[in-house]
């Protein structure tokens, strides 16, 4: 026989103080999300009243519900750029083919930076006693500043200019002032993207610095490729003599040899992680199609830093990209007040 109303009743009470507990967290769960959606919704609405350029320049909502920039290219290219991190984490050439690749695991729900694209490394890259490791700018939300797509009325390059200022947060890892813009351009035949910091001098009101700050940064970026552990198609070159720390051996001092013409990844090498120190603008990743990106630190970055995981990821993700990540490492920058620091990089894809 079913059981009675009371009876149902008499089971599930020793139960019900943990399934109220329950709704009550999915309930202020379900709100929070709400208000960020609604947040994300007018990040999106301002940013298209103040910023959009039709044809060239949109605003939107993309995974996870974050705001995102489109820049879209006459010839048919696209590159998007979400404001958590100022991610760039497409670049699609006119035939389709994204040049970036961002990682299954990736997740964009804030609780970690955003895996893949091209990641901002500031003020700190790599590990850090002061802060999480490659530094905060790749975990915060970026605001919009400017929009543009008229240097060449006759074939536009659209162009958005994102900041990142500091805030208690920041100070309570990095007790510095600090402003820093991210501009990302799509040219016809690259993408450009030029990141600069300003050291503020200390005003009146105490707000700025009265010294020098000193940073590191770089830019994480994820090359898609065939098959990372085919090394008679996937593989860089540009770095031949260049003196590098192997970080999967010795973190801090160079090795003992220089780097060789070709550098391939794969089971012999294993974990790929190493930065070259003082190297030339121009770095080749050959992809395995017959084509290779270059990476062009046209000014600013002194070092390259290639990387490559192996099987420190899951499965056979490590066969599906290579970072080759403008750094400046080597030697820290320090800003005096007042004073700009920019760095550029230029991204083309060479066919062979």
């Amino acid at each position: 026989a079913r059981p009675t109303p009371m009876a149902s009743l008499a089971f599930a009470s020793p139960r019900a103080p943990v399934r109220a507990r329950a709704r009550a967290h999915s309930r202020r769960r379900g709100s929070v999300l709400t208000r960020a959606s609604a947040l994300n919704e007018r990040i999106v609405q301002d940013a298209t009243a103040a910023f959009a350029i039709p044809g060239s320049v949109r605003f939107e909502l993309g995974e996870g519900g974050l705001p995102k920039c489109v820049l879209t290219h006459k010839n048919g290219s696209s590159a998007e750029v979400y404001l958590f991190g100022a991610n760039v984490t497409s670049w699609c050439l006119p035939s389709g083919d994204d040049v970036l690749y961002v990682r299954p695991d990736a997740v964009f729900d804030k609780s970690k930076p955003i895996s893949g694209g091209i990641p901002l490394c500031f003020p700190r890259f790599g590990p850090s006693d002061e802060m999480q490791q490659h530094g905060f700018a790749r975990n915060l939300d970026w605001s919009v500043i400017s929009s543009s797509a008229d240097p060449n009325p006759d074939d536009p390059e659209p162009s958005v200019l994102l900041m990142l200022k500091d805030n208690e947060y920041t100070r309570g890892m990095w007790d510095c002032a600090f402003q820093a813009t991210y501009e990302v351009t799509l040219r016809r035949d690259k993408l450009r993207v030029e990141f600069a910091v300003l050291n503020p001098e200390q005003d009146k009101k105490g707000r700025g610095n009265d010294d020098a700050i000193s940073f590191t940064a770089a830019l994480h970026t994820y090359v898609e490729v065939t098959d990372a552990g085919d090394t008679s198609k996937v593989f860089v070159t540009g770095l031949e003599g260049k003196s590098y720390i192997d970080k999967a051996i010795d973190t801090t001092r160079p090795q003992p040899t220089k780097a060789k013409e070709t550098l391939s990844f794969g089971d012999e090498i294993g974990l790929f992680d190493r930065v070259f120190l003082n190297t030339e603008p121009e770095t080749l990743l050959h992809v395995g199609t017959g084509a290779a990106v270059a990476v062009e630190n046209t000014a600013g970055w002194t070092d390259t830093v290639v990387w490559n995981p192996h099987e420190t990821l899951p499965g056979d993700m490590w066969k599906q990209f290579v970072c080759v990540e403008s750094a400046v490492v080597s030697t820290p920058v320090t800003l005096e007040p007042t004073k700009v620091w920019k760095a550029e990089t230029n991204l083309s894809v060479v066919n062979l």
